[in-house]
């Protein structure tokens, strides 16, 4: 069992950044890939980006190419998501998730998640 606790989520104004954070604990002996969605209301919940084990493949949402990225250190069992030029689209909460051995791309795939954590960009 992994448990998964997200941080840095809050207010931000359009074109601004914000890091997320997401601390692992629990079984992280294992190998994990890991990532974000994001579920703004009303909406179905919205692959975000993903991270090998390594972190040597990266991989991202259309929506959010060439503004958010990736990142992990093993060793501090934590995963972030730094999200730069934020639009107000980007509104939403943002959850963290692990799947054992492989990167998930949709909700099906993962096998943990975290409690989520809200980001609203203003305009």
């Amino acid at each position: 069992q992994v448990q998964l606790v997200e941080s840095g989520g809050g207010l931000v104004q359009a074109g601004g950044s914000l890091r997320l954070s997401c601390a692992a604990s629990g079984r992280t002996s294992s190998t994990y890939g890991m990532g974000w969605f994001r579920q703004a209301p009303g909406k179905e919940r919205e692959f975000v980006a993903a991270i090998s084990y390594s972190g040597g493949i990266t991989y991202y949402g259309d929506s959010v190419k060439g503004r958010f990225a990736i990142s992990r250190v093993n060793a501090k069992n934590t995963v972030y998501l730094q999200m730069n030029r934020l639009k107000p689209e980007d509104t939403a909460v943002y959850y963290c998730a692990a799947r054992r051995s492989l990167m998930a791309t949709t909700q099906s795939e993962v096998h943990y998640w975290g409690q989520g954590t809200q980001v609203t960009v203003s305009s």
